[in-house]
């Protein structure tokens, strides 16, 4: 750094925290987090004991923050981002950026101590279907609350911030999440669940009801091929959905829980096809990090889902469920050269639009200009 482009001091509050190991949350903290720090600014992710288990104080150039929480679906998050931005009140950083629009109530902490506040909102978290009537009304009120609270709101596709304009009169700053091109060759995890490159259809993510797995189980208990169908994720608060999941009597479905870097990567590379049911949610990352690795993508067509593929992958009728998908993954099934083409203009998508590289350009950008602001009102 110059002395014209000095270091910043960043905080990072709202997710689990790093090594990343449950949503797009953690790991666009831990990929943004880390180019930052090796850019030479002073990173800070809070983490959430007991979730993330890496003993050490220091990862990927960040400095980790340990603090507890409460185990609950409704209290989790709250508990522990509350606890984490009074920690950060004394901590002199120049900015704090949050995670999660529920956690907008809270931005308003750092800014007492002169920090300038940045909060990602995600996507429209109030559709989620594990949310009740509270909950609900809870996320539409912080939705409110976050074009107030901190100095700037972070939306990762052009769909939510067009509904923060159309339904607040707010602006955002656009920034999607990232991926970077990477293909891993087929190696143990592959061996470990019986499975060929190139004969599988993938789903990855969170094993909840808005996620919509159950879209790929049915639409292939209703296909006639050999290939396999590999469900990659789990979740907490969920068990009944996921039993539901796993009650499914056909032998080609196979679920693998949790798997992370090079592990999900090899699965990514390999897969015939790669499916993303959900119906809820912005960019999602693992739908990029499945068009980085070369995998063909079929999306639930939610205006989302379409706005991330572009002309690089297919979409299904969401709402026909597992019958709109199977017609998708039918055609794709007949027609491997198909794939191949779509695969190849998906990594090329990714590169021109998706990369981590852009992404922290615009998150730097977007931290001095707050900082550039707070300097001319000082004035």
């Amino acid at each position: 750094m110059s002395a014209e482009t000095p270091a910043l001091r960043i905080a990072m509050l709202g997710t689990r925290g790093v090594p990343a190991s449950y949503s797009g949350f953690e790991t666009c903290a831990e990929e943004l987090g880390a180019r930052l720090a090796a850019r030479g600014h002073a990173v800070t992710v809070y983490c959430r004991v007991p979730h993330i288990a890496y003993p050490g104080a220091v990862y990927r150039g960040m400095r980790l923050v340990k603090l507890p929480t409460i185990r609950s679906k409704h209290l989790d998050t709250a508990v522990h981002t509350l606890l984490s931005s009074l920690h950060a009140r004394a901590g002199r950083y120049d900015i704090a950026l949050y995670f999660n629009v529920g956690n907008s109530a809270l931005t308003w902490i750092p800014r007492l101590a002169g920090q300038r506040v940045v909060l990602n909102v995600d996507g429209l978290d109030w559709k989620r279907k594990k949310w009740g009537r509270f909950a609900r009304w809870y996320i539409r009120a912080a939705e409110r609350w976050a074009t107030w609270c901190p100095h700037r709101i972070v939306t990762d596709s052009r769909r939510v911030q067009q509904y923060y304009r159309d339904r607040y009169g707010a602006p955002s700053s656009y920034i999607a999440y990232g991926a970077e091109p990477l293909r891993v060759p087929p190696g143990a995890h592959l061996e470990r669940y019986g499975l060929e490159p190139g004969r599988y259809v993938l789903f990855v993510g969170r094993l909840v009801p808005e996620n919509c797995a159950h879209h790929l189980v049915d639409a292939f208990e209703g296909l006639s091929t050999d290939m396999r169908c590999v469900i990659v994720g789990d979740a907490p608060y969920a068990a009944t959905y996921i039993r539901g999941l796993r009650a499914t009597a056909d032998r080609r479905v196979i679920f693998t829980g949790y798997l992370f870097g090079e592990g999900y990567r090899e699965l990514l590379s390999s897969a015939y096809c790669f499916v993303e049911t959900s119906e809820v949610g912005g960019t999602h990352p693992a739908l990029l990090e499945a068009m980085a690795c070369g995998a063909c993508v079929v999306v639930n067509d939610t205006p989302e889902n379409l706005e991330t593929i572009g002309e690089a992958g297919f979409g299904y009728h969401g709402e026909m469920g597992g019958a709109g998908l199977r017609a998708v993954l039918e055609r794709l099934l007949k027609d491997p050269t198909l794939v191949k083409q779509h695969a190849r203009s998906g990594m090329e998508r990714v590169r021109a639009h998706y990369s981590w590289a852009a992404v922290t350009d615009a998150y730097e950008r977007l931290f001095r200009e707050l900082l550039q602001e707070r300097g001319r009102r000082a004035r």
